[in-house]
């Protein structure tokens, strides 16, 4: 994958480019994304892929421009727009696929393929989601990963967490992507996304792990219901972050896309 610029309205925007065959954009969650992601690099095997970074993640610039989900969404169109792609595949994990569904909810007509990979969005007062703007880092591989010693590993490259310089380095960056996703995510990812998903007509199927402990697999079901005509692949030992964990069953299920 190359590490590309485009210049938008709002800002430079940093992005991974990769494959030929159809154009699939790629938007990350939280945790951000990597140009050797195992997704994007299976993905690029099969289309071509861009993977828009958001503003404060990697080494993007912050942008303060971008206040609300309005802001975001619009940004990322914007985005797609100035990548000179028509109705490409849009595949969204987390809380990029709470971008991704608000796209396709705005813009019906733009976008054909909807991919959604334990999104982000609804929420379920009978099933909370974590907090994950509070938790330590410590914390977060029981809820990330099926496998939490693996997990862990995963996300430390063998380091411990309590390791000083990883921890200090991890709590920069973090403080970065989290200033960005908190204006969409934080104290929950509700933004009124419920009462829009009735105007998505893409062709949408919904990706999620059995045992993800972010956004429980009850999200799943909300999610088909109010999505009309969209299939839910479920997959069994994984959690949210399943596009590590079964990269393969996750490439398996968007081909269903096309």
């Amino acid at each position: 994958m190359e590490t590309k610029t485009l210049d938008t309205h709002h800002v430079p925007v940093r992005y991974f480019e990769g494959g030929k065959g159809q154009p699939l954009v790629y938007l990350h969650g939280a945790g951000g994304v990597l140009a050797e992601d195992p997704l994007l690099v299976k993905l690029a095997q099969k289309y071509h892929v861009y993977a828009p970074l958001l503003p404060g993640y990697g080494d993007s610039q912050e942008c303060g421009e971008l206040r609300d989900m309005l802001d975001v969404t619009l940004h990322t169109a914007d985005v797609v727009a100035g990548l000179g792609l028509k109705d490409p595949i849009l595949v969204g994990h987390s809380m990029g696929g709470m971008i991704a569904a608000e796209m396709a909810a705005v813009a019906p007509n733009d976008f054909s393929r909807l991919g959604l990979i334990c999104p982000a969005g609804l929420w379920l007062d009978d099933h909370p989601i974590p907090d994950l703007f509070a938790m330590l880092p410590y914390e977060m591989p029981q809820y990330l990963f099926h496998d939490v010693e693996a997990g862990t590993k995963l996300m430390t490259a063998g380091v411990a967490l309590d390791d000083p310089e990883w921890l200090k380095a991890f709590l920069v960056m973090n403080a970065r992507q989290m200033g960005m996703a908190g204006k969409i995510l934080f104290p929950i990812p509700d933004r009124g996304l419920a009462q829009r998903l009735y105007r998505v007509k893409a062709k949408t199927v919904l990706i999620w792990g059995d045992s993800d402990r972010l956004i429980p697999p009850a999200y799943a079901h909300a999610w088909k219901k109010a999505i009309k005509g969209s299939e839910l692949v479920s997959i069994a030992e994984a959690s949210h972050m399943v596009t590590i964990e079964k990269t393969d069953q996750v490439i398996a299920a968007l081909g269903k896309l096309g």
